[in-house]
């Protein structure tokens, strides 16, 4: 039962807003769409769903053809991060209105409803109509509605977005057990690296309507593809310096020069960009690869358990992010540390070697 897009694009008018797409979802996988706003992830979520029809390309589903196939007769559920919930209906009826379309007993929709009511921390609402709930409950609701019916296709377009921050961590939590007997795909649409990261599974880095890399969560977070799949998948952004490498050294455009650690040192001679993940700046050098990267202090973020400083460096704003507590004072000029044995190296195609 797996969903596949093959060479799946979507145009409208002189617009693209999917290029081509070759993606297979496996049955019972989680898979994240990660990227920006605006990169296309609930378009390629609407195409899933047969809510869009592709411009060119097919849609299969269970190893049939369902590019054609109204919405209406797929068994396909959908959050927005906009909540959609039935006014004139109590939650209870809300959640359970996709069972009562299905005709199951009463037993088992209340024993359904009864369940992810709990889980979603509805049970004390199911009385009540949408009208008299916040927000978060409103779209709790809407996520139990979806979540309820027993879909082959569960997508979830950024869902989490208005929930407080506590009820955001426990669902962060619960989501990837909640489906991990059912048989079922499940597609997680988020702006935030954290997201993928914490939920697993495989992972698209999707950037102004390209899926730019595909694959377990952990490999693509590791090993980008590209200077763009990178980008998409850091935050805070990932840093990055042009450099020309000669002989066994990396040199920068102010003149300063560097070791080439471990397998960059056998890259051919030429020019580069290196990207540094913040996390891999600090103020304080660690091992024989760290250099010295000096800039005026932007903006600093202190909070409990690390230090994230903005500074100028080569025209570029780059981002220090540390353990500990370091107050650097806006305006001042500062030395940080770059791990250069964690950089990831790119041609001037944007290509990683």
């Amino acid at each position: 039962m797996s969903l596949e897009l093959r060479r799946v694009s979507l145009r409208v008018g002189a617009e693209t807003h999917i290029h081509p797409v070759d993606l297979v979802c496996e049955p019972g996988s989680f898979n994240v769409l990660l990227g920006t706003t605006l990169a296309g992830k609930t378009t390629l979520m609407k195409l899933m769903a047969g809510l869009e029809r592709p411009t060119s390309g097919e849609v299969h589903f269970a190893g049939r053809d369902v590019t054609g196939v109204s919405v209406r007769n797929r068994n396909v559920s959908m959050v927005y991060q906009q909540f959609i919930n039935y006014p004139n209906m109590t939650v209870y009826e809300n959640i359970a209105s996709p069972l009562r379309v299905a005709r199951m007993t009463e037993d088992e929709i209340k024993r359904r409803v009864g369940t992810f009511a709990e889980l979603l921390k509805l049970t004390p609402m199911l009385g009540r109509r949408p009208s008299e709930l916040s927000g978060g409950q409103q779209q709790r609701t809407a996520m139990a509605r979806a979540l309820v019916k027993d879909a082959d296709l569960v997508l979830l377009d950024e869902p989490l977005a208005n929930l407080d921050f506590k009820l955001r961590e426990e669902l962060r939590d619960e989501l990837p057990r909640l489906f991990a007997d059912r048989d079922c795909i499940v597609v997680y649409a988020t702006t935030e690296p954290v997201e993928a990261l914490l939920f697993g599974g495989h992972t698209a880095c999707l950037h102004e309507g390209r899926v730019a890399q595909f694959g377990p969560t952990g490999e693509v977070y590791r090993n980008p593809v590209d200077l763009t799949s990178a980008q998409v998948f850091s935050d805070p952004p990932i840093n990055t310096v042009p450099v020309v490498k000669s002989g066994g050294e990396f040199r920068l455009a102010d003149g300063v020069t560097f070791a080439a650690p471990g397998a960059h040192a056998a890259l051919s001679d030429g020019a580069y960009t290196l990207g540094v993940r913040p996390h891999h700046v600090g103020p304080l050098p660690d091992g024989e690869h760290s250099v010295a990267v000096e800039g005026t202090v932007l903006v600093t973020e202190l909070s409990g358990s690390e230090s994230i400083i903005h500074f100028t460096f080569h025209e570029q704003t780059w981002v220090s992010q540390a353990h500990g507590i370091h107050p650097f004072e806006v305006g001042t000029r500062q030395r940080l540390y770059a791990d250069m044995s964690k950089a990831l190296v790119f041609d001037e195609t944007g290509r990683r070697l």
